[in-house]
């Protein structure tokens, strides 16, 4: 979903935030249909923060849509890293610097990824980098991949970034807005998502190396703008959330090679009320697990895996930047059963929901200031 915010409106919008709040303040208490728990700060002040990672040794690691790369230990935010590279900020929440991942074996080689939108206003395109991370210093930085997608366009950049087991990465690139057709092109990244080696190359049993039209990084195509992706803690697929136009944002399960629809098919129509297409199903098209009208905007996703909530244990839990507030989602199997609105009174536009190795449930708001905060069991 595009957002654009004139002078004025991010005026008002930062207006509306909370005044900061201190490390381990807790910031309300919620009963929710499965569990009663509290919200904490972790850490405050940060200017539109988008991704968050964790380090081995508990510490944090928060990208800010400005470009900077920072490190949150016991609350305490450092400096902007050194040796970040360069972005384009042009529209906060669709371009800057979006993710970052911590390499599953950081340990050995203290690899940092970062996904963003570089170049300028009449040539950009997502980038993935890696990068040392030594002290507070990137080192070595290098570009291992790079969309093939370069345009004017800075909006709808996706970028979310996982990894899956084998130690593959994939990432979500969006549509760029005004390039929807782009996403049913298999010769381009645009609306698609890829899956990608640790050093950028190519899985040979990636779905299209033999497609001489393709691209071969390409695992799935026909997505808008994903902003969302966690692996199932049983079956290990990948489920994400997409952004719909007005309407038709949709949960779906990643399935290598799959085409998701859009603009052909979707729930959605246009933001001036005119319809994009009458379908919202075709033969050859993979269908989404559930999907909202109006739209609730959905960003981050994490299923639920820790000890600290047990009757959480299994949901899937998404944050929502139109409606402000957090989703909680039971499930059997690969169907959503119920869906319940917690932090409704925060009042935040939740970025980024990650599943910590603490076992707590960690959110992102991305208001200039915004904030990390953590969601802890009233009644350990």
């Amino acid at each position: 979903m595009h957002l654009v915010l004139s002078a004025l409106a991010a005026f008002a919008f930062q207006a509306m935030m909370p005044a900061s709040s201190e490390t381990g303040e807790i910031i309300l208490t919620e009963s929710s249909h499965q569990a009663e728990f509290q919200l904490v700060a972790v850490a405050d002040g940060l200017a539109s923060p988008w991704g968050l990672d964790f380090l081995p040794d508990g510490r944090l690691i928060i990208t800010e849509w400005s470009g900077a790369v920072k490190i949150i230990d016991k609350g305490a935010v450092s400096a902007p890293l050194t040796g970040a590279p360069a972005v384009l900020t042009r529209d906060v929440g669709n371009s800057g610097m979006l993710d970052v991942a911590v390499h599953p074996d950081f340990a050995r080689n203290q690899f940092i990824y970062l996904c963003f939108l570089h170049g300028d206003y009449e040539s950009n395109v997502s980038r993935i980098t890696r990068a040392r991370l030594d002290g507070y210093v990137l080192r070595d930085l290098e570009v291992i991949f790079e969309g093939n997608d370069r345009s004017e366009e800075y909006h709808h950049s996706g970028c979310r970034l996982t990894w899956a087991e084998g130690g593959t990465l994939f990432a979500t690139f969006g549509d760029r807005r005004h390039l929807p057709d782009e996403a049913q092109n298999r010769g381009s990244t645009t609306g698609s998502i890829i899956r990608i080696h640790d050093d950028g190359g190519i899985p040979a049993d990636n779905p299209f190396p033999d497609d001489k039209g393709a691209r071969p990084e390409i695992w799935a195509y026909g997505v808008r703008n994903v902003q969302g992706i966690a692996a199932h803690p049983e079956t290990g697929a990948l489920w994400f959330s997409e952004h719909g136009p007005l309407g038709g944002d949709e949960i779906n399960i990643l399935r290598r090679g799959a085409n998701y629809g859009w603009p052909i098919a979707t729930y959605g129509i246009d933001y001036d009320g005119t319809v994009i297409t009458d379908n919202v199903e075709l033969d050859g098209i993979q269908g989404p697990l559930t999907y909202w009208r109006p739209s609730t905007a959905p960003s981050g996703l994490a299923f639920y895996t820790g000890d600290q909530f047990p009757h959480w244990r299994g949901d899937l839990f998404m944050g929502s930047l139109g409606d402000r507030r957090l989703i909680r989602m039971e499930l059997r199997g690969d169907r959503i059963l119920f869906q319940e609105q917690l932090l409704t009174e925060l009042d935040e536009r939740i970025r980024d929901v990650r599943m910590g190795p603490d076992g707590f449930l960690y959110i992102v708001t991305d208001a200039n200031p915004g904030g990390i905060y953590r969601l802890e069991p009233v009644n350990n």
